[in-house]
């Protein structure tokens, strides 16, 4: 018989484990504004989580607007130096790290899938003590298409030498929970990157918890034991 294999945990980064979706969202907006374009914060928010190319084809459609490289390219780098310089004063979710440490402590394997860059998403990891050159870490950089596609989940997963129908992905934004099921994986949802109970459920999330903190307190009921 096959031995069966632990739980293991699968995490979106932004909005999941750190408070920096709205860092995101208005590292975006300043980028646009710097293009010249005008789009409202809110709608700027319901892209956040997705792949930059499918989040700048949404503000095509929605502006009527074409990009050309090079302006997608400026507005890469615009977003990517106005959240660096606002990422110091970022905090870890409510009990971000001792949710990954309960699961390092008790053997328990995770990982961390985030559509962010490198660029982004290192000094975050840095401010949640997360050494990407121990833990495995899979950003946008690594991958062919990230979210909603499952690449970063299912590289992930590789990383860890999982299978991944074990996993359980855990993030806060419908684009993770599609992910989460076209890669086969449970979803749990976190409502700490402004998505509610219901977009989430319906995107695929079968338990949806405020924060890492209400998921440690929970742990045991999602197999999260060795």
């Amino acid at each position: 018989m096959k031995a069966r294999q632990p739980t293991s945990f699968l995490f979106d980064l932004d909005g999941t484990l750190v408070d920096s979706v709205y860092d995101h969202v208005l590292a975006w907006h300043d980028a646009l504004q710097k293009e010249g374009i005008e789009v409202s914060i809110w709608r700027i928010h319901r892209r956040i989580g997705m792949s930059g190319g499918l989040f700048t084809r949404a503000l095509a459609r929605e502006t009527g607007l074409e990009f050309s490289d090079e302006a997608l390219a400026r507005m890469r780098s615009h977003h990517a130096a106005h959240y660096n310089a606002h990422s110091s004063n970022t905090k870890a979710l409510p009990g971000a790290r001792e949710l990954l440490k309960y699961l390092t402590d008790n053997y328990i394997p995770w990982a961390i899938a985030t559509s962010g860059r490198m660029a982004t998403a290192g000094p975050v990891l840095k401010i949640l003590g997360v050494d990407a050159d121990k833990v495995p870490v899979v950003t946008r950089d690594l991958v062919a298409y990230a979210k909603p596609d499952p690449d970063l989940f299912l590289a992930a997963a590789e990383k860890l030498g999982i299978e991944i129908e074990t996993a359980c992905v855990v993030g806060d934004s419908i684009w993770d929970m599609l992910s989460a099921q076209r890669a086969r994986a449970l979803g749990i949802g976190f409502l700490s990157g402004g998505y509610g109970t219901d977009e989430l459920q319906r995107s695929g999330a079968y338990r949806v918890f405020d924060d890492p903190a209400d998921m440690l307190a929970h742990i045991d009921e999602i197999g999260g034991r060795r």
